[in-house]
């Protein structure tokens, strides 16, 4: 029996432009043109020529996949390496540039909070459309409806209008419309991350059941290691586009987990740093007591710095700088902030921890840079650099009422606005 999902040498590529702008209107960039028409033919000859500033960008390259009927395959790999992007070919969202696909059965897929919902419509209106999008007649779709809306445990809400649903609410009603309209290949991506914990292993529960009993294929991309273990007993491992290992679960995350840490260990190679006052031996992240760079948006972290100081010394300071993915400084955070005293320091051994309380960061990538020096006399860290990355996941609190939207910053303030009516 031939696979049902077969890929032959896919790739993505994508054309970026080097110069980055913002939003214009059509009647601006007219303008632009009247104005200054020699502008506008030199850049219309540099395009022609091929000299426009685009940069191409491989997003997938030269991947080979088959997956037989019946398996869960997790897909893993650091964020950028290209486990949405191909998700979104398999889907039909984005064509590929090169390759091909043979995909033998009925697909759905989980990809992005409310993908497929009219959110004007409400969340039956919603079923019905999704399960006709896939093909199925309304009579099928009605036998499975009250299973669908008991799975999602939002059978109060199903009359409203989705616009008005959380992004909990949106994941719950989505995967149980994906998991009941019996697809033979249901593909879910990180969007199950913004569910709470109990539903997340109730959808867990119903993946398992989907594979072992239904017989149907699911391909899987999470950064969540435990339940890549739980429900998929092979696993595809992509790096910058590329597939590295496929192959037993745990064989394939103990590798990855291997270089990331080496990745995130370049730095380390640096430890035990040392010069004439200060020796840093050890610089670790670490989240529920477990060394990582790979954080839950909603829960506090830590970070250690394990150091010897040679001598007695004053004016001192250890700390870190928070920068975003670009290298800007977010904010820093110094031994000495609150504690004056903490300037004065005996020889000997220490460790410094500092908590970062949950709910802090959106997501994304951010670098931890240790700084260590004596206030106007010296930067210890003048002419090294000591880092870690960290990825942040999303919180599956913040922005409820409008999932999807964009959020620009990189930090959050966890307070609630206190709104009242004034009377007069």
């Amino acid at each position: 029996m031939a696979p049902i999902i077969e890929i032959k040498n896919l790739s993505k590529r994508y054309n970026i432009t080097g110069r980055k702008r913002g939003y214009v209107a059509l009647r601006d960039v007219i303008t632009e043109k009247l104005r200054h028409p020699l502008t506008a033919l030199l850049n219309l000859g540099r395009s022609m020529l091929g000299k426009n500033g685009m940069e191409i960008f491989w997003a997938l390259k030269d991947i080979n996949l088959s997956v037989e009927r019946g398996e869960a395959v997790g897909i893993i790999g650091a964020n950028g390496a290209g486990k949405s992007t191909l998700l979104k070919i398999l889907s039909r969202i984005t064509p590929p540039t090169e390759g091909e696909i043979r995909l033998n059965g009925k697909l759905a897929s989980l990809l992005e909070v409310g993908t497929g919902f009219h959110p004007e419509l409400s969340g039956r209106e919603n079923i019905y459309l999704n399960g006709a999008i896939l093909g199925m007649t309304r009579k099928e779709i009605a036998d499975k409806f009250d299973d669908i809306v008991s799975f999602s445990g939002i059978g109060d809400f199903i009359d409203t209008p989705v616009k008005r649903y959380s992004s909990g609410m949106y994941v719950r009603l989505a995967f149980s419309i994906a998991a009941h309209i019996e697809p033979d290949i249901l593909l879910v991506d990180e969007v199950l991350a913004v569910g709470d914990a109990e539903f997340q292993k109730k959808c867990l529960g119903k993946m398992e059941e989907v594979t072992g009993k239904a017989g149907r294929t699911i391909l899987f991309v999470s950064h969540n290691m435990a339940a890549v273990t739980k429900l998929c007993p092979t696993s595809v491992l992509l790096s910058h586009g590329r597939i590295v290992m496929t192959g037993k679960t745990e064989d394939v995350i103990n590798y990855y987990l291997a270089e990331e840490y080496k990745k995130s260990s370049d730095s380390e190679k640096l430890l035990p740093f040392k010069n004439q006052d200060l020796v840093i031996e050890k610089f670790d992240v670490t989240q529920n007591g477990t060394r990582t760079e790979t954080l839950d948006g909603d829960r506090p972290f830590e970070i250690t710095i394990k150091f010897e100081t040679l001598v007695d010394l004053t004016q001192f300071r250890l700390g870190i700088y928070v920068k975003n993915s670009l290298g800007s400084v977010l904010f820093r955070s110094t031994t000495s902030d609150w504690k004056p005293e903490l300037e004065k320091i005996k020889r000997g051994r220490h460790s410094a921890t500092l908590v970062f309380p949950g709910k802090l960061l959106m997501p994304g990538s951010y670098f931890l840079n240790i700084h260590a020096g004596r206030f106007s006399i010296i930067n210890y860290m003048a002419k090294q650099s000591l880092d870690r990355t960290i990825v942040v996941g999303a919180s599956a609190y913040f922005n409820q009422a409008h999932p999807a939207e964009r959020t620009e910053g990189e930090l959050l303030l966890p307070s609630e606005w206190k709104l009242e009516s004034v009377h007069n």
